[in-house]
């Protein structure tokens, strides 16, 4: 475990972002809230944000995080749900990785409750979308053309 103590605490935010592809019958089904489970994207967020909260216990070598601010918003598109997820902190380490659970995490609930109408779907393109803060300063990944996150 890196050694923090001698930093100084400073605002700190990362922003993740992942894709759950599926089929558009269930991307309707999502977006009218008519899963059988119940209201796919509220669960999913409550979930995004309770593993932001709990990334230390999940990852062996991450810091425990006073995370200050967590935010799980989704887009939907005609056959995936986007995941986004937002931390921020003022702390003497990042928040990428509470980032990315929240962002993973979300959408693994999203599989988890649409799994019963499609098991087709696929969790693609996790990835962190930005950084800010620390001694690297702020960080964001370059703009893609392809149609990818």
């Amino acid at each position: 475990m890196t050694d923090v103590t001698p930093r100084e605490p400073t605002h700190r935010r990362a922003l993740a972002r992942c894709r759950v592809t599926m089929l558009p019958e269930t991307t309707d089904k999502v977006a009218n809230n008519a899963m059988t489970k119940g209201d796919v994207l509220a669960a999913a967020r409550i979930a995004g944000i309770q593993a932001a909260k709990r990334t230390s216990d999940l990852v062996p070598m991450c810091h425990p995080v006073l995370v200050g601010s967590v935010t799980v918003n989704f887009s939907i598109g005609d056959d995936y749900v986007e995941v986004e997820a937002h931390v921020e902190t003022v702390d003497r380490t990042g928040v990428e990785m509470e980032a990315l659970t929240a962002c993973t995490v979300a959408a693994l609930t999203v599989y988890d409750m649409c799994k019963s109408s499609d098991r087709t779907m696929t969790i693609e393109q996790v990835c962190l979308w930005e950084k800010s803060g620390g001694r690297s300063g702020p960080w964001r990944r370059p703009e893609l053309t392809d149609g990818s996150l």
